[in-house]
């Protein structure tokens, strides 16, 4: 009788399909977490790219507009007038579609092409510690332009060097004040800024304020012929110049236009 011989086959075809399904679950894993990666990292691009475009938006359109600017002499008398020009007036507005410009962080250097003054608003307390000395919020330009002229403290000292104040001309809003010199769109405002020189010092009155021989020196000298140079800079935006030379004389005018 013919023995039968029984025998085992190896079946792997359920191993195959175990080790495929590890592979494919890694392959959903896997992707899961690159998905959430880039969705992780286009958020954070995204903000970034918003802020990007917020500032660059606000550099190209924050612009002041330099529309005169003026130069006064100290004075005793209609007939007896100082030789250089002891307070600029300048008359500035706020470009079309410009976003609102915060005066009190606004820089003004100014040179004579010997001296140069960099100068903030008077209520700026942060860039030399303390705000022009006795500046008062509540109260009138021309009070305070008075303190501009006369008035020095300890640090840094005398107003004249280190300050400028503003008197507005238009301001539909409200938004200006001297304690918050905010300016928007269709604003005009009046930049007042010493030029006194050691040679001024006599005189009794300058522009709408009687000054009585107190005034302080700026270390400017601006005669007849000098070329002037002044640079703003505000917070955000576009810096604004303006170079000139004053006239080759002053004549009998207190009030000489120098800029266009």
């Amino acid at each position: 009788m013919a023995r039968k011989e029984s025998s085992i086959r190896a079946d792997t075809s359920a191993q195959i399909g175990i080790g495929t399904l590890i592979i494919f679950i890694a392959m959903v894993l896997i992707a899961a977490v690159a998905a959430s990666v880039l969705i992780q990292t286009s958020g954070v691009l995204q903000q970034k790219a918003q802020a990007t475009g917020k500032q660059a938006t606000q550099e190209v359109s924050s612009n002041l507009v330099i529309k005169s600017i003026d130069g006064v002499r100290a004075k005793n008398s209609s007939t007896s007038m100082a030789e250089n020009i002891s307070l600029l007036k300048i008359k500035v507005g706020l470009n079309v579609g410009s976003s609102p410009v915060d005066l009190n962080q606004l820089v003004i250097s100014i040179s004579d092409g010997t001296n140069i003054n960099d100068l903030i608003y008077a209520n700026n307390e942060k860039s030399y510690g303390t705000a022009m000395s006795n500046f008062s919020s509540s109260a009138s330009a021309d009070t305070n332009l008075e303190k501009l002229l006369v008035a020095t403290q300890s640090s840094p000292g005398d107003n004249a060097k280190y300050f400028f104040t503003v008197s507005k001309i238009r301001d539909e809003d409200t938004s200006f004040s001297q304690g918050s010199p905010i300016m928007n769109t269709g604003d005009l405002v009046t930049i007042y800024v010493s030029t006194v020189s050691s040679a001024d010092l006599e005189y009794t009155t300058i522009g709408p304020i009687t000054t009585s021989g107190s005034q302080k020196d700026s270390s400017l000298d601006i005669e007849p012929r000098t070329s002037l140079t002044l640079v703003f800079t505000p917070e955000a935006g576009i810096v604004t110049s303006a170079d000139f030379v004053t006239p080759s004389s002053y004549g009998t005018k207190e009030t000489i236009q120098l800029y266009p």
